[in-house]
């Protein structure tokens, strides 16, 4: 008789899945500065890429004809899911706290709800468009950390900016990667994609060479690359899966909006970053706003 998981390895896992998303914003605070920014999220997905590929070996020899014929489009949701979703932010890691980047990249999915509005006319309720409005609120409240005057002389940090851009960048991806059909297995497609944002980002990682900015080889280097390629790369991917295939997406997904409660934490206990009135009252718009936003529309 196959051996049931238990109820609380269930729980295990999802108290476990935003904090596998979560490190990676935790990781680009820790070793900020210290690693070019390009050449972190260029070897997370060349790692997690090398390490997957043997063990499914036979799925993208089974996937390689779909592989060679959309080859541009997944440069494309690599570029997006994995160079402007990942880049970013680890430059963001330099000038803004972990916290910030969790709430401002919290808004991804009511940026996929708006979007998929405004350049594939998907059905949006007037709850999700509520959700919308109170998360960017919490968004702004955030980035104006608190003070209504700052949005009159748009006085922001660039890590805030740089999050923005992520953000926009994984709705996009998102919104491509549900409208595009695909005949290939999960892994294959999730491959493929790695794939097409390495390839994508082999010239800026050469610019980035080309300035100056160079992985320096050290143990402490290759060790948070390897953490970014295992953890916040495949562990998250796979464990997330599962939750799907157990929960469905609807509940699955609801775990990731605990992320922002984690980092913020975790970033007051590992990095010694102060929780502050406005990220209180940011997680108090965002959070209830991407729940309503992501609420199915009746049908």
């Amino acid at each position: 008789m196959p051996h049931r998981p238990s109820l609380f390895s269930w729980f295990l896992l999802l108290a476990a899945s935003p904090l596998l998303f979560g490190s990676n914003v935790l990781t680009a605070r820790f070793v900020a500065g210290e690693i070019p920014a390009v050449a972190m999220a260029f070897w997370r997905w060349a790692l997690a890429l090398l390490i997957l590929a043997p063990f499914i070996r036979h799925e993208l020899i089974a996937g390689w004809p779909e592989l060679r014929r959309d080859w541009r489009g997944f440069l494309l949701l690599g570029a997006l899911g994995m160079g402007i979703c990942g880049a970013p932010v680890y430059l963001a890691g330099q000038t803004t706290t972990a916290t910030n980047i969790s709430l401002i990249y919290a808004s991804a999915p009511v940026l996929i709800v708006l979007y998929g509005r405004l350049f594939w006319r998907e059905r949006v309720s007037d709850i999700q468009a509520t959700g919308v409005a109170v998360s960017l609120a919490g968004v702004v409240t955030v980035i104006a950390k608190g003070d209504p005057k700052a949005l009159l002389h748009l006085h922001f940090t660039a890590g805030d900016l740089w999050i923005v851009l992520a953000a926009n960048g994984w709705a996009f991806y998102s919104l491509l990667l549900r409208h595009r059909a695909s005949g290939l297995t999960p892994f294959a497609r999730f491959s493929g994609i790695c794939a097409g944002g390495v390839v994508a980002m082999l010239p800026f990682y050469g610019l980035e060479i080309g300035v100056g900015q160079v992985v320096d080889g050290s143990v402490r280097t290759i060790a948070t690359l390897f953490f970014l390629a295992l953890v916040p790369g495949l562990a998250s991917y796979l464990v997330y899966g599962r939750l799907v295939t157990v929960f469905g997406p609807g509940r699955a997904g609801m775990t990731l909006y605990l992320t922002p409660l984690y980092n913020a934490a975790l970033a007051a206990l590992l990095l010694g970053e102060r929780l502050e009135g406005f990220h209180l009252a940011g997680m108090a718009l965002v959070l209830p706003g991407i729940w309503l936003a992501t609420r199915r529309p009746a049908q």
